[in-house]
């Protein structure tokens, strides 16, 4: 039995004893480059269980003497596959962040060009994690001219998308399109993986919702839905998500049940994210705004985490809320704010700040009276056609006396 076997063996009942073997296989002289590369990631592994961030990153600092002996290819599959196991350990992006530098700068030192890109690429997606997107773009910028002067397609494409993604995160749209259409062009010159396509897809779906166009938005989260799920890939979930969001946005939440019936989506509908969709779903369908609240309150972490979900069905919200305000505002000339604010459920400020943006968008017609605390609606007010037609008929009487004028001068 080998060391590495040993230790494998000793990982549950003594994980202790285990760490000690891996480290001795590494610093052992007698060991093979194959021996010293499993025991780094069977090392790295057991930290990650561990959630220990800190000796994680030592693993991977210490690696390097054993790296800078190796070919250049297996060196940044093992950086990868040790730094990839930090997304296993919460809040450990810090040290993460660091790790990464450090191992840029190593890269640089030793000339390790696509590595040091590479290695770029990740901490530009970490910054963009933790929504520091400032270091991101200034990172991006110079990865941009590194990459178009190598004419590397597939990292320009990758990187494309990570400038997307963070321009869609700081509000510049318009911005986003562009990158997002310049990792298209550079896609379509080389063979796009599926992975990659399915993240180009599913950012010009969040672009097209975010441009109230959900029809186009479903499409492409459908498309990503399929490539993904028959994968088994985890992200299908938030594809699927982003399928029921666009239905309830169209003011569908009725497809909400129908599309959970088809073959693809039988392994999902339990899950509470599923769940939270189908809660948000049926309060938009009953024009409920207490059940609306309750949806949001009930699945907080499943609602509020996504950025796309959570500004999308803020929209929804004042929509609902709009709805709810003039249903109870209809029958009424003259209405107190307190017994409206009652009604629909919302405190007095929030209802007479919607009330008064209401106005302002002649979305209602009225006035707030402050000094009563009441709300004064008018009348619609009806077109009299009578002044149109009057309008019309001068018209016609001036052609007349224009025409009659134009004759007397002729016959005179």
């Amino acid at each position: 039995m080998t060391s590495i076997e040993k230790a494998d063996e000793l990982l549950k009942s003594d994980p202790q004893q285990a760490e000690q073997i891996y480290k001795s296989v590494l610093s052992s002289n007698n060991s093979d480059d194959r021996e010293q590369e499993t025991a780094l990631v069977r090392l790295g592994n057991l930290y990650a269980g561990q959630k220990d961030a800190t000796r994680l990153a030592e693993v991977v600092r210490s690696s390097r003497a054993f790296m800078s002996s190796t070919a250049k290819a297996k060196t940044a599959k093992l950086i990868r596959t040790l730094i990839d196991l930090f997304s296993s350990i919460p809040g450990s992006e810090p040290i993460q962040k660091q790790v990464l530098e450090d191992n840029i700068a190593w890269a640089r030192q030793e000339k390790r060009i696509f590595l040091k890109q590479s290695l770029e690429t990740r901490l530009a997606a970490l910054h963009l994690e933790t929504q520091a997107y400032r270091p991101a773009l200034a990172l991006i910028d110079s990865l941009l001219k590194e990459l178009k002067r190598l004419d590397d397609k597939l990292i320009l494409t990758e990187v494309h998308l990570l400038e997307s993604r963070v321009y869609r995160g700081i509000g510049n749209f318009p911005k986003a399109k562009a990158a997002l259409t310049s990792a298209r062009t550079a896609a379509n010159s080389i063979y796009c993986p599926p992975y990659l396509q399915a993240q180009l897809d599913l950012q010009s779906g969040i672009l097209h919702a975010e441009d109230k166009d959900y029809k186009t938005a479903y499409s492409y989260f459908f498309e990503v839905f399929e490539n993904l799920s028959t994968n088994d890939d985890p992200k299908a979930l938030a594809a699927l998500k982003y399928m029921l969001l666009c239905k309830i946005m169209l003011n569908l939440p009725e497809d909400v049940t129908s599309l959970l019936q088809i073959k693809l989506a039988a392994k999902y509908v339990q899950l509470r994210e599923v769940d939270s969709m189908r809660a948000v779903a049926r309060a938009h369908q009953n024009r409920n705004l207490a059940d609306f609240e309750q949806a949001l309150k009930d699945y907080r972490d499943e609602l509020s985490t996504d950025p796309t979900i959570r500004s999308h069905l803020a929209a929804l919200y004042d929509t609902l809320l709009e709805q709810n305000l003039l249903r109870i505002v209809e029958p009424y000339s003259v209405v107190d704010i307190d017994h409206v604010a009652e009604m629909v459920g919302q405190g007095r400020a929030q209802v007479e700040a919607k009330l008064s943006q209401m106005i302002l968008d002649k979305i209602l017609s009225g006035v707030l009276d402050q000094g009563r605390g009441c709300l004064i609606i008018f009348d619609p007010e009806t077109e009299d056609a009578l002044y149109g037609s009057a309008i019309k008929t001068v018209e016609q009487v001036g052609k007349v006396v224009d025409s009659l004028y134009a004759k007397t001068v002729r016959i005179a």
